[in-house]
């Protein structure tokens, strides 16, 4: 299984999310702690799951950025 993962640099450091699983959530003072923390809650999240009998969400969703020129936008009234 493989997950696309999406950091954000915050004041403290880094945070992490699973994007097909948006539950999974965590922060590292780096972003390589960021992703060892993150992976670590997504083993732990699958294991949780398993052990629930629940379904794990899949990896490899289609995802792919979707670039728009600002001047293209047009303002609602």
């Amino acid at each position: 299984m493989a997950y696309l993962a999406k950091y954000t640099c915050i004041p403290s450091g880094y945070l992490g999310q699973i994007a097909e699983w948006p539950e999974i959530v965590t922060e590292g003072k780096d972003i390589d702690e960021c992703r060892e923390m993150l992976r670590d809650a997504l083993r732990e999240m699958i294991l949780a799951y398993r052990d629930l009998g629940k379904t794990v969400p899949s990896g490899f969703d289609l995802l792919e950025p979707i670039a728009m020129e600002p001047e293209y936008v047009r303002k609602t009234r």
